[in-house]
């Protein structure tokens, strides 16, 4: 049997609608017979969003290129207290912050703050030189060290968020009972 196929439709809300019907040489045999397909609505896909924050303008836009790549919004704050207005102002999967700004100590008081909002954003510290007395603190958050191998680093930012959303539901799920 030969089918005719329509192109997709777009009906009311937006949900494509594929209608299949008899090509004309098969009409008379098949009256009034056509199939109509209505696929579900597609969710819109909700990328991670980042906050990275140093005052290195080639460091911030290295890591936020690299990001970008791998599928994460990306927002860059260049001072302490622009990615604290910015953690105000919007929710985060994760902050990142070189280990020191503008200030020293400044990329600390960024997680600090980031740690005291109510939707919890995984936190971490990132390094973008080779320094020996910079070794990870259980306090302050995990330390990633930007790696020649991106893959690395991208799994690395997939793994800190992977955690947060874990612990989200381990939370809801303790509120719920």
């Amino acid at each position: 049997m030969v089918l005719k196929r329509s192109f997709p439709l777009v009906k009311d809300y937006g949900i494509p609608i594929l209608k299949i019907e008899p090509c004309e040489s098969q009409r008379p045999k098949m009256k009034n017979m056509s199939l109509t397909l209505q696929l579900a609505p597609k969710k819109p896909i909700r990328l991670a969003r980042v906050l990275l924050a140093d005052d290195d303008p080639t460091a911030r836009l290295t890591l936020q290129t690299v990001l970008e790549a791998g599928g994460y919004r990306v927002d860059s704050a260049a001072s302490a207290a622009e990615a604290m207005q910015k953690l105000d102002a919007q929710e985060y999967s994760l902050v990142l912050t070189g280990r020191d700004m503008e200030a020293p100590n400044s990329g600390w008081r960024v997680l600090e703050h980031a740690k005291t909002m109510a939707y919890r954003p995984a936190t971490a510290y990132f390094n973008t030189e080779s320094d020996s007395e910079f070794a990870p603190n259980e306090e302050r958050g995990p330390v990633l060290v930007a790696p020649e191998d991106i893959p690395e680093l991208l799994g690395k930012v997939a793994d800190l968020i992977s955690r947060r959303a874990s612990n989200q539901v381990r939370r809801e799920l303790r509120m719920a009972v």
